[in-house]
């Protein structure tokens, strides 16, 4: 059984970071949630079945694996998204009147319908969450798993508005969830359980493309997505942009090229630009470039997996991956497909054989390595009170929602760590979902009008350096250099400068302000959030 690779430990934490520790000591209350709408119970089965319905949750997202790392007095995710709030909004300058309306969420649906499963008929619950409809349609993902609950999709859906408006993604911020895990269901049931909720979304007016656009989560996907747009499509077939109700589907039902890989790359690019910032780069003694720089990534799902290519493809050695049951690790690098390919015949990193280490007894300690750049890509608190101190990374990139608690967060920060927040680091996804939703709206490929033309004119003009130079180019050189772009070049140019962007404009407010990156992100989104809300101006609220 292997060890971590051995590395020096921080010793006992200074004055400045137990201080750190008593200042979240106490949990805090969290937002705020006005307007909630709860439909009525789902009519009776016309069976006579014994009807399971699952009592409503208290979970606030405190599985054992989001339990690890943090101590008890710390936190849960919907308060720690309340606390951040909280400390941005005192750099913003916005009145406590218009902070109250921007924390608080707008509307909630909570369901419940039957579902006939093994001759019993189960009921299952769902929530979608709109936390803001500053701006139309609210986006966020529909996630299933047995730990779903209000709380969480509350606080989601809460990121999802700030991160919008972090990147300036034209939506308000929504979240879905149906409280079941999807190992227990078979397909049709899944499709069946899919269908229900969508209609529910339906008759409640929670769906459609100017409204609500849900997107996958965890435990879905484009298979998900295509049955939600087609339950729409039934019931709303006078829709012409239909398509444009939900994000994520597969390409032959309207998805676009690119979105799979989004959120991944997003990472890989916000990671590039802060390494690339002098301030950070000279904080962190780095030589600013992604190239040479060691990786260690958590999680490697589609977020962890993608980025991981990415990292490499760019010259990073990626020496760690980190899984629930095990960990690899390699100082010269690890071959991310050849471990992605292992794993997906043997289920589990277990045996890789190219793997310098494979740690088993506890896979959480590699986070604690020493590496360049630490990437958290699985689930929420993977880093706390308990971990924080023993990180070694020079920089953390959240590419999973809300990764580290707030104690954690003040506490890697007085060690020099810089935190690339998640609002920022993993909206690609979110991106790249706006690209979709407006090329369903617009119902034409991205490149469809202008590849040839492009192809022609850069001819053109390559004909004419060709006679200046006396020098015809091979077949092989020209096509390279008149290639007009396709759908997914266009998609990864558009991320590429919306993450340029919104890092800069992160960058230049905590410069300005003094503060750190994610305070400094999420008052340019309470900021944007405030602009739009004092210029569209309000209905039924002043006299």
């Amino acid at each position: 059984m292997c060890g971590v690779p051995s590395s020096p430990i921080c010793g006992t934490s200074s004055a400045q970071q137990q201080n750190a520790e008593d200042k979240w000591s106490q949990p805090a209350a969290g937002i705020g949630c006005t307007g909630r709408f709860r439909s009525p119970r789902a009519a009776s089965c016309a069976r006579r079945s014994a009807m399971l319905l699952p009592p409503p949750s208290a979970r606030t997202l405190s599985t054992g694996l989001t339990n690890m790392a943090t101590e008890a007095h710390e936190p849960k995710f919907l308060q720690a998204v309340g606390m951040y709030f909280d400390r941005a909004a005192k750099h913003s300058g916005v009145t406590e009147e218009v902070l109250k309306h921007i924390k608080s969420t707008d509307a909630v649906l909570s369901v419940t319908f039957p579902v006939e499963k093994d001759g019993r008929t189960v009921m299952v619950r769902g929530y979608r969450s709109q936390h803001s409809r500053h701006r139309l349609p609210c986006k966020g993902g529909i996630r299933y798993s047995s730990e779903v609950d209000l709380q969480e999709v509350e606080a989601l859906a809460a990121l999802m508005t700030y991160k919008c408006a972090a990147v300036d993604v034209p939506f308000g911020g929504g979240k879905g969830g149906i409280m079941i895990d999807p190992k227990d269901w078979t397909e049709a049931e899944l499709e069946r359980i899919t269908r229900r909720f969508t209609l529910e979304l339906c008759q409640k007016n929670f769906i459609g493309p100017g409204v609500d656009v849900p997107a996958p989560d965890v435990g879905t996907g484009p298979r998900e997505m295509g049955w939600i747009a087609d339950t729409y499509r039934n019931f709303n077939p006078q829709d012409v942009s239909g398509a444009a109700c939900v994000t994520g589907k597969a390409l032959s039902l309207g998805g676009v090229r690119g979105r799979n890989e989004a959120t991944g790359l997003g990472v890989y690019y916000g990671v590039r630009e802060f390494l690339a910032f002098p301030e950070v780069h000279s904080k962190i003694k780095h030589h600013g470039k992604v190239e040479d720089s060691s990786v260690i990534i958590q999680g490697f799902g589609n977020v962890g997996y993608w980025a991981a290519k990415f990292f490499e493809a760019n010259g990073a050695k990626v020496v760690g991956i980190v899984e629930h049951d095990v960990a690899a690790y390699s100082a010269a690098g690890l071959d991310v497909e050849q471990l992605a390919l292992w794993r997906r015949e043997k289920g589990s990193f277990r045996g890789f054989p190219d793997a310098q280490q494979l740690i088993e007894d506890n896979p959480m300690a590699l986070l604690e390595a020493q590496c360049d750049v630490l990437v958290p890509a699985a689930l929420e608190r993977q880093i706390g009170l308990k971990n924080a101190r023993r990180i070694k990374a020079k920089v953390v990139g959240e590419a999973a929602n809300g990764p580290v608690t707030p104690g954690a967060d003040e506490v890697l920060r007085s060690q020099g760590c810089v935190i690339i927040p998640d609002l920022l680091l993993n909206a690609g996804g979110v991106c790249v979902s706006y690209f979709e939703w407006a090329k369903n709206l617009s119902h034409l490929r991205f490149g469809r009008m202008n590849k040839r033309w492009d192809e022609r004119s850069k001819g053109q003009l390559l004909a004419l350096v060709e006679g200046n130079a006396g020098r015809p180019l091979s077949e092989v050189e020209r096509r390279q250099l008149i290639h007009g772009a396709e759908e997914h070049e266009l998609v990864y140019s558009g991320l590429e400068d919306t993450m340029i962007v919104a890092c800069n404009e992160t960058r230049q407010t905590a410069n300005a302000k003094n503060i750190d990156y994610r305070t400094a992100a999420l008052t340019n989104s309470i900021n944007k959030i405030a602009a739009s809300l004092a210029g569209s101006g309000s209905i039924f609220t002043h006299a």
